[in-house]
């Protein structure tokens, strides 16, 4: 899918600079070019040497050089390229992007392309949270400046929260998820869809956790489904034995609050599709193993609610989707169960399912949905998941299309 294409890739200044070196070799292995610009503060972590020896092109890092503009001037740099990437992508430029400067030759090449733009933040946990930095994101993306991650984990300060720098195999499902869409643009190209999709595992102790019959089969095929019509997905996924869909951004979760936290890093979005069976509760897990008393008597556990996803993606707020489909696995009054918590969470759709055992709808390959909106209910066939998928995905492309037209 890269064969061929033209990546230029700028190095800012952050510990996530090292796993540019990966990102570049990752990105020839498969076909494409790439040049480099390493700002100064990028110099401090990887070396023009090493950087010019994986791409094996020049490394450009001085606005002012006479040599690097009469050979390559930085117009014709940021322009020759079909995707400009920036990994890591920090705060300060950010910044600068938003403010439309142009001091070093990172930042005069951003603002003289007239090539898509995709970003890779990287930064400590309350930078990234900040509110100058989340007012500088919204304003990226409101000129088209696209973005992957960051993720929430452990960070090199020693901190854990969002801010992580995307993976490297995230980064390249991105760049080709780009240039698939660009190739063939469908009703929802220039959308943004969040799906979430699988279980949630709430630990008891290190050994044992609570979790459900989830295989997240839905969730990952209107992740694929969506992703075909021309979105740029999303997916947040909790423990499954499924391959990754193609094209689509994956995030990785164990728990309710770690899915609630990855959803909330992954808006802005047009539609968010909450195909996960999230756990209604968890424990205060244990530091070790809790083992048997020679009373034989059974631990207490206190359970405590978790947090809703679905209702928190639903509340009115800026970052709101346009669109929030939720789903309502039920093994009784399954329709009246449904509608009930379309009110009561909150969002526009929800997709009912008869989960009880008999039906096999948990871990198999078909289900039966009933889709319930505001202007009543729809009653489909039990169709294979993939199937269902791709009918959800084109309800929604045509909800979006209808909703973009009408006059405001």
């Amino acid at each position: 899918m890269l064969d061929g294409r033209r990546i230029l890739l700028i190095i800012s200044g952050g510990i996530a600079a090292y796993k540019s070196l990966e990102l570049i070799r990752r990105l020839r292995d498969r076909g494409a070019a790439v040049r480099c610009i390493l700002t100064k503060g990028g110099a401090q972590f990887v070396t023009p040497l090493s950087v010019a020896a994986l791409s094996e092109e020049k490394v450009y890092q001085d606005l002012f050089s006479l040599t690097d503009e009469a050979e390559m001037g930085h117009i014709r740099l940021s322009r020759e390229a079909d995707l400009v990437l920036v990994a890591p992508a920090t705060a300060d430029l950010m910044a600068k992007m938003a403010a439309g400067m142009a001091d070093d030759l990172a930042t005069t090449a951003l603002l003289a392309t007239d090539k898509p733009v995709l970003l890779a933040p990287a930064m400590n946990t309350f930078m990234w949270s900040h509110a100058a930095t989340q007012a500088n994101l919204h304003t990226l993306k409101s000129r088209g400046i696209l973005t992957v991650g960051p993720n929430a984990g452990d960070l090199a300060c020693g901190e854990t929260g969002a801010g992580r720098m995307a993976e490297v195999p995230e980064i390249i499902t991105a760049v080709e998820g780009f240039f698939a869409r660009a190739a063939a643009p469908g009703p929802l190209a220039g959308r943004r869809a969040l799906v979430t999709s699988g279980p949630t595992h709430e630990a008891i102790d290190p050994v044992r956790y609570i979790a459900n019959r989830s295989s997240g089969k839905q969730g990952h095929a209107i992740a694929a489904a969506l992703t075909a019509l021309g979105a740029e997905v999303t997916l947040v996924s909790g423990p499954v034995a499924l391959d990754d869909p193609d094209g689509v951004r994956v995030i990785r979760v164990e728990s309710a609050r770690e899915m609630l936290e990855a959803c909330r890093a992954a808006l802005p979005a047009d539609v968010a599709v909450c195909a996960a069976a999230v756990a209604d509760w968890r424990v205060e897990a244990a530091g070790q193993k809790i083992k048997k008393t020679a009373e034989g008597a059974a631990p207490s556990l206190s359970f405590t609610e978790n947090p809703d996803i679905l209702a928190t993606l639903s509340a009115a707020g800026p970052e709101r989707p346009a669109l929030v489909v939720g789903f309502a696995a039920e093994t009784e009054n399954v329709l009246d169960h449904a509608a009930a918590k379309r009110a009561r969470k909150g969002c526009d759709w929800i997709l009912a399912n008869d989960v009880s055992p008999a039906t096999g709808t948990f871990g198999g390959d078909r289900n039966t949905l009933h889709l319930i909106t505001a202007d009543g209910m729809e009653d489909w066939p039990t169709l294979d998941k993939a199937d269902a998928a791709a009918r959800l995905a084109d309800r929604i492309a045509h909800a979006l299309t209808a909703t973009a037209a009408a006059p405001a």
